[in-house]
């Protein structure tokens, strides 16, 4: 079993940044996807940022040049998020994928408004 803690999030006005990080722990593999996707009420759960143990990252057209997914530890993957807008507020969870099984957190709010 995995678990998937994340933190980071709140409140921040449009412009600025905020970091946030997902800590795994349990039984882990070398050879996993580790991935933020946020979601709004109402809406489908959205794929933001992946970043595989080897390194590969891909980032959804809407955060291109904003958000940077990266290893911060062992076991601990950051989402560095900048310039942020209003249309950035949502739940963000983490999610890691290991041998076909994916693992979710439970999720941190990050809300964009002045």
């Amino acid at each position: 079993q995995v678990q998937l803690v994340e933190s980071g999030g709140g409140l921040v006005q449009p412009g600025g940044s905020l970091r946030l990080s997902c800590a795994a722990s349990g039984r882990l593999f070398g050879n996993y996807i580790m991935e933020w996707y946020r979601q709004t009420p109402g809406k489908q759960r959205e794929l933001v940022a992946s970043i595989r143990s080897g390194g590969w990252t891909n980032y959804a057209d809407s955060v291109k040049g904003r958000f940077a997914i990266s290893p911060d530890g062992p076991d601990t993957v950051s989402l560095q998020m900048s310039s942020l807008k209003p249309e950035d507020t949502a739940v963000y969870y983490c999610k890691r994928t290991q041998l076909g099984v994916g693992y979710w957190g439970q999720g941190t709010q990050v809300t964009v408004s002045s």
